[in-house]
């Protein structure tokens, strides 16, 4: 069967915890601007932007689900192509991730939230 590292595994289920954070902190600074603010020309490519947000972290964690799932189900090893591709999805979480948190507070302090 093939398994990973204890440490690559606690590596993608912290940045899925992280990635999740990121999605809850997002949705709820784009309700909080809604619900003060409204939707109005101002407020219109900051709502965009935490929906980017939203839709890049899930689709990062989604990806590092999906392939440590596929990683598990290979027999009897899995392959170096997918390997290559959970290293470098798990780089790219990590970097999404980061861009997320600074997006978000970004915005936050655009508009006074924290």
């Amino acid at each position: 069967m093939a398994k990973l590292t204890e440490s690559i595994i606690k590596i993608i289920f912290d940045l899925q915890r992280q990635l999740l954070d990121r999605i809850d902190e997002a949705t709820a600074t784009e309700a909080v601007i809604f619900e003060q603010f409204g939707e109005n020309e101002e407020t219109t490519p900051e709502l965009e932007q935490l929906q980017k947000v939203r839709e890049r972290a899930t689709s990062s964690y989604s990806r590092l689900y999906t392939l440590l799932l596929r990683v598990y189900e290979s027999q009897p090893l899995a392959t170096s192509a997918i390997l290559k591709l959970l290293e470098t999805s798990i780089e790219q979480a990590e970097a999404t991730n980061a861009a997320a948190q600074a997006s978000v507070q970004d915005t936050k302090r655009n508009w006074s939230l924290s």
